[in-house]
């Protein structure tokens, strides 16, 4: 299964929070865009520093990123959009299992836009 392109310009994210609509659970935050067409699913990470320094954010930053990918891997890739993982304080400490979950529940949001 293919995974998700990455968002990495800053006006790419400041796009998708400003038109999209969030996702919030105890995991994470997501922010969904669906998208239009032919457009491939793209998906960006990010942590503030209120999280902790840089290696947490990192970590944190990784486990999202994983997550997605087993979860992509596992159930597919919905068929277009954008979506930010925002990481919070409770997703470097939250179990495996339940954060995938919480990124499945981001995924579905994407689809039930993009219908």
């Amino acid at each position: 299964m293919k995974q998700p392109d990455r968002l990495k310009k800053r006006s790419q994210f400041l796009r998708v929070a400003r038109k999209g609509h969030k996702v919030v659970s105890p995991g994470l935050i997501g922010q969904v865009l669906p998208g239009q067409g032919d457009m491939a699913v793209r998906a960006g990470f990010t942590v503030t520093k209120k999280v902790g320094n840089s290696v947490v954010r990192n970590r944190t930053r990784r486990r999202l990123r994983e997550a997605l990918r087993l979860v992509v891997k596992e159930e597919g890739c919905p068929s277009s959009g954008d979506l930010v993982l925002i990481g919070r304080a409770a997703t470097r400490k939250r179990p495996f299992p339940l954060l995938k979950n919480d990124v499945r529940k981001v995924l579905q949001a994407l689809e039930r836009g993009a219908e």
